[in-house]
Formats: structure tokens, sequence, C-alpha cells
């Protein structure tokens, strides 16, 4: 998947950088169609020189829809622990709506219009 991390207003650190990018890799085996993420890194508080919560904010795009989730936290890393696992909710939820227009009851339907031939009519009479 195509991740892009955003760190406003502040360097973030190569090996959390790394660590995210390899937590939400982990969504690729949740749906199979992720196309591309952003993630956005913000200090809360940091206006007053204390930081108090940190705020992650992750965008991923799959074909038809946007999944937008945003968790504060004492660490960035508990963060993206918690954001890893509403995604996750989130895209299985989302594969079930796709895989539900295969469903059973779609399937009976379909082989009831089968069944139901059309007729033919002439029209030369």
């Amino acid at each position: 998947m195509r991740l892009q991390i955003h760190a406003v207003h502040f360097t973030a650190d190569r090996s959390l950088l790394d660590f995210i990018q390899a937590k939400l890799n982990k969504l690729d085996t949740f749906h199979d169609r992720i196309i591309s993420g952003e993630v956005f890194l913000k200090l809360d508080g940091s206006e007053t020189n204390k930081v108090k919560e940190k705020v992650m904010e992750v965008r991923l795009l799959i074909p038809g829809k946007e999944l937008f989730v945003k968790e504060h936290d004492k660490t960035f890393e508990s963060a993206t622990d918690r954001v890893l696992e509403v995604l996750k909710d989130k895209l299985v939820r989302c594969k079930e709506k796709r895989n539900d227009f295969s469903s059973s009851t779609i399937a009976q339907a379909k082989e009831r219009m089968k069944m139901d031939e059309p007729v033919e009519v002439d029209l030369d009479d």
C-alpha cells in the first residue's frame, strides 16, 4: 500500500515512521483493494510548549469509499495500535458489504430469472 506520513510542526524519528508503515501494511490482509493511505501525526498542546497528547489521523482510500480515523493517546505507538484496530473493523465491514452482492438470496434470484426464459414472439403476423 502507498502510504504518506506527515508530521505536522515537528520532525518524526525514522524508527517511528518505520513502525507506523509496518503496522499499517498489515491492513492489506483485511481488504485486498486498498489504494493508498495518508497519516498525519500531530502534537496536541504544542502551542503551550507542553505536549499533552499525541494525535494520529489516518485516511485510507478504497474503491468507492474513504475511511478516516482519528485517535489521541500518550504515545504515537499506542495510537497506532488503536487506529489499527478501528481500521481493521471498518475494512472488514466494507468488504462484507461488498460481498453481500454474492449472497445466497441474490444467487437464488438469479437462478429464478434464468428459469423464466423469455417468450419468443413473431412480429411478422
